[in-house]
């Protein structure tokens, strides 16, 4: 059943919480989270900063939400390259590049991400981890029906359950970019899907 359209209020109290979100992103990329308070979000924003606590309860909230909204936006990219590509092994070419292209493009969010989740306090982690684990954990799932497909027609060799292929495939990817991310010049991310594709297709593809 369709969704009736958005209100014109409705869509812009889409657009300011965005624009909250951006701002606080911004600024705790910047400075850490612990060194940024609600009135700078406000006023980087330029909401006061009542407006800012009607969409968000205080700081722990809103990091919480802006980690939320941009899981959801590489899971998006992430989905949709999988599915514009035919066959399975382009689906899986086309979520690697896809995943290179949205980490490198969003280091801000990746490094902070990376830097709050080993030094945040526990009330700022707690739920929040398990709600990423879980979103991470269903888009596994996503990859892995790939896996299974191209084993049921027979692309693939079954060396493994489809899942743990998926983890495997995804683990390689982190490896490659968490690498590049501490030393560019030494460790550069491939350009080529394919380089990394040889990895697991060597042992996997059905000759």
């Amino acid at each position: 059943m369709d969704q009736p359209p958005l209100t014109r209020r409705e869509r812009e109290k889409i657009r300011q919480r965005q624009e909250m979100l951006d701002a606080a992103l911004l600024l705790f990329s910047e400075k850490g989270y612990h060194n940024v308070s609600m009135q700078e979000i406000a006023e980087k924003s330029e909401f006061a900063i009542g407006t800012l606590y009607k969409f968000f309860q205080n700081k722990e909230d809103l990091y919480k939400a802006m980690v939320l909204d941009q899981c959801d936006r590489f899971d998006l990219a992430f989905t949709q390259a999988l599915d514009a590509a035919e066959p399975v092994t382009e689906k899986l070419r086309s979520y690697i590049q896809a995943k290179g292209d949205m980490f490198r493009e969003n280091l801000a969010f990746v490094r902070l991400f990376l830097a709050e989740s080993k030094g945040a306090s526990f009330n700022l982690n707690a739920g929040l981890d398990e709600e990423v684990r879980a979103r991470y954990t269903l888009f596994l799932e996503k990859v892995a029906e790939v896996f299974a497909r191209g084993i049921r027609e027979k692309i693939f060799r079954e060396i493994a359950p489809p899942f743990t292929l998926a983890v495997v495939m995804d683990n390689i990817l982190d490896a490659f970019l968490l690498l590049w991310l501490e030393k560019p010049e030494e460790h550069p991310y491939p350009e080529n899907p394919g380089t990394i594709l040889d990895i697991l297709f060597k042992g996997l593809l059905v000759s």
